[in-house]
């Protein structure tokens, strides 16, 4: 302890903040931010901790089981990826002499299941082309359809979607150009790695030309680019597409009957502020992921749609694809049958 330099919890999270920022994306950093605000909470509210020099394995123990039945009991993943990151976190606090040495190893984290470890949310193909065709019959060109249209034909996440300029699309060779420019504040996921050019089909073209020509804001944003999908004051926020998704994969949003049985006037998920509480909704990934599915049901070659997406096979496999192992194995006959 008399080699310890006290420190209050949220001055240890900013100095924590401060050392990832160069090193992560900003993604990242919020998330790490608000995994570890839990911890910080539970050292101020609860155990009225305002010296991390005082933090032992016991305290940090207590901490995983109230972690884990604050307010509803969180799942198996959830736990293991909060814990984990509080681990990196207490294993940099030892490098600054603000906690014991070697406390991170008392960081406890459970160990999961092969499946365990895998989210299962997707927007599947018929919930995909119920919300594409209502978006075409009554919002078309729209911003919503746009984003949603490009989510799903090319999976994009939707750091990239949000990134793209007027000057990525070219409309004759019917391709948009993927780049990372963290200088002018839309990095993408994986830097340099991750730029590409992604092909669009002549349907998706039309789209965009309407979108365009007809729909599309005449704005730059701050930096005097010209975004391709633009709100009245510039480029969208990182976390619109998120909130357009949420929106529109609510089945009442598409005039489909809620299958829960709720009244729209009386449900607090059909207001728009509240759409992620619908539990039919998806998140903006679980659009990737059904779209990822969907390509390698549609007998898309695992190295394409790998390529086309920006991940890894291997990641690709393990996250992504939701296949079960009966239709992949009537895919491989497909091959197979003419050796």
């Amino acid at each position: 302890m008399d080699d310890l330099e006290p420190i209050a919890p949220d001055e240890a999270l900013e100095l924590y903040i401060d050392h990832r920022r160069r090193e992560v994306a900003k993604s990242t950093l919020r998330s790490h931010k608000s995994r570890l605000g839990h911890f910080i909470r539970w050292c101020e509210d609860e155990k009225e901790l305002t010296n991390l020099n005082e933090l032992t394995g016991r305290l940090l123990h207590e901490f995983r089981l109230w972690r884990r039945n604050y307010d509803t009991e969180i799942k198996p993943v959830t736990e293991k990826t909060q814990m984990d990151t509080l681990r990196v976190f207490i294993r940099f606090l030892e490098t600054v002499d603000a906690v014991k040495p070697d406390l991170s190893e008392k960081v406890l984290s459970p160990d999961l299941d092969a499946n365990e470890n895998v989210r299962d949310e997707r927007l599947t193909a018929e919930q995909a082309e119920a919300v594409l065709t209502y978006l075409g019959r009554y919002k078309y060109a729209s911003r919503a359809h746009i984003v949603l249209t490009l989510q799903w034909h090319t999976m994009l996440r939707r750091g990239a979607v949000r990134t793209l300029d007027l000057s990525d699309y070219h409309a004759e060779e019917q391709s948009l150009e993927v780049r990372h420019r963290p200088e002018s504040g839309t990095p993408i996921k994986n830097k340099e790695e991750g730029e590409r050019f992604v092909a669009l089909s002549t349907e998706v073209c039309g789209l965009l030309d309407d979108w365009i020509d007809t729909r599309r804001p005449d704005v730059v944003d701050e930096y005097g680019r010209e975004p391709l999908i633009a709100t009245s004051s510039g480029r969208m926020h990182a976390t619109t597409p998120t909130s357009i998704v949420y929106n529109w994969s609510r089945p009442c949003k598409i005039g489909i009957s809620c299958p829960l049985n709720r009244d729209p006037d009386d449900c607090e998920a059909a207001d728009y502020t509240h759409a992620s509480k619908c539990p039919e909704s998806v998140s903006s990934h679980a659009v990737r992921r059904g779209a990822i599915t969907n390509h390698l049901a549609s007998d898309v070659p695992v190295e394409v749609v790998s390529a086309r997406a920006n991940v890894a096979p291997a990641t690709l496999d393990k996250h992504y694809d939701r296949r079960d192992e009966r239709t992949k194995m009537e895919q491989r006959r497909k091959y197979l049958d003419n050796l």
